[in-house]
Parts: C-alpha cells; sequence; structure tokens
C-alpha cells in the first residue's frame, strides 16, 4: 500500500491522553481503518501520532483521535511534520 495518493500527516495531542489507553486505543482505531504509523508518548505529557494512509483514512483518524478514548479528555490536536517514509508498514506503539 505505498500508491501514488499516500499521505503523511503528524498530529500532537494535548489533553488528559497519557495513562487511560489513548495510544492503544489510537493503535486499534488505526489498525481499523488500515493507516499506518506510530503512535508515542512525548514528556510534556502529550501524545504524538505520526501515519501514513491513502484517501480520506487519515481524515477519518484525526475525526477519531480528537474524540479520543472514553477516559481521555482531547483539548487540543496540533499538526507536526510527520517523519515516516510513504513506505512505512504497519502500526506501532511507541514508548
Amino acid at each position: 500500500m505505498s500508491g501514488e495518493d499516500s499521505q503523511r500527516k503528524g498530529f500532537r495531542v494535548f489533553g488528559r491522553v497519557q495513562g487511560v489507553g489513548f495510544r492503544w486505543w489510537t493503535a486499534r482505531e488505526a489498525d481499523r481503518l488500515g493507516v499506518r504509523g506510530t503512535v508515542r508518548n512525548c514528556s510534556d505529557g502529550s501524545v504524538e501520532v505520526m501515519c501514513v494512509a491513502e484517501g480520506d483514512l487519515i481524515e477519518r483518524l484525526e475525526r477519531a483521535i480528537r474524540r479520543g478514548p472514553p477516559m481521555s479528555l482531547v483539548e487540543r490536536v496540533e499538526y507536526v511534520e510527520c517523519s515516516l517514509p510513504i513506505t512505512h508498514e504497519g502500526f506501532s506503539i511507541r514508548r
């Protein structure tokens, strides 16, 4: 899945997003949608999501991220530069 319409996007998610299962929930949502990438906790309490997908899949994941899992409280989402290559495979949780 490295077609010419693949897109890359990065997000920083702020709020109550650590210690509430946000990374695991994001990985499950990404797998369900077919989005490739990574998710990790950042030292400032935010969560960083890097993703690669085709079509509108990244936008669909972004809508889910803005909601978050039940115990989270997403206050804001910022766009960041995505460091993943278009050819990145799978979705992984980083520490």
